[in-house]
């Protein structure tokens, strides 16, 4: 599988959701700064986490206007697949790639710890490394986690199948609705999350529960379309 990680000022997880996805696919990704306006040929598109532009007026809210935002859209459009993790799920719903919106933490407080997730759905390219139902831990690392929408949106993205993670035995760290912690669009092609599944890959790091992400893009990407 080849993948691009977009770089953009304030951004420091793009180097670590580049080990995992080399660990998962034996292939170095590309690192694309924001400026640029085009990405080169692959399958995935990273927007990673961290603080971008300083997360000045709202969190991604600069980032999701940058250069190479259209060239990721385009690259949806074409069938690619897109990951965005904390910053870049922020980055994705103010480009209006994922709706919603992600609003302070409940707490008002910077939340950063293990989580428990629940697999929702296996049967994306995101999720197929995992069991239906299945409950992994991940990490968080946020203080605008708590993604929030409108009693319509929601109820479409239940129908629709389209809440991919959640927050599973009341470990809810932000307040987010329904227990959100990941969505995916329509195409089931993007995905935006909050916790941060490149952070628990290697035993050293506590547990390998997020590697089956990126173990389940690159097994994806290997198949014809």
């Amino acid at each position: 599988m080849k993948s691009a990680v977009i770089v953009f000022p304030g951004s420091n997880r793009d180097r670590d959701v580049a080990s995992a996805l080399h660990r998962a696919t034996g292939v170095e990704p590309t690192f694309v700064w924001h400026a640029d306006s085009s990405l080169p040929d692959v399958d995935l598109v990273v927007l990673p986490g961290g603080f971008s532009y300083g997360d000045y007026l709202r969190s991604g809210a600069i980032a999701a206007r940058a250069a190479i935002m259209p060239a990721v859209a385009e690259h949806h459009r074409k069938g690619g697949y897109v990951l965005g993790i904390c910053n870049g799920f922020q980055i994705l719903t103010e480009a209006g790639l994922l709706p919603g919106a992600l609003m302070r933490n409940a707490g008002l407080r910077f939340v950063c710890r293990k989580v428990r997730l629940s697999i929702e759905r296996t049967d994306t390219a995101f999720t197929r490394g995992y069991s239906q139902g299945q409950v992994i831990t991940c990490p968080v690392a946020h203080h605008d986690g708590n993604y929030f929408a409108d009693a319509d949106t929601l109820a479409r993205l239940e129908d629709n199948g389209q809440v991919i993670f959640r927050y599973a035995e009341g470990t809810n760290p932000n307040g987010s609705v329904h227990d959100i912690a990941g969505i995916a669009d329509e195409t089931g092609r993007i995905l935006g999350m909050m916790p941060h599944p490149e952070n628990l890959v290697v035993d050293h790091q506590g547990g390998t529960d997020g590697l089956g992400l990126f173990s389940g893009l690159a097994q994806a990407a290997r198949e014809p379309a």
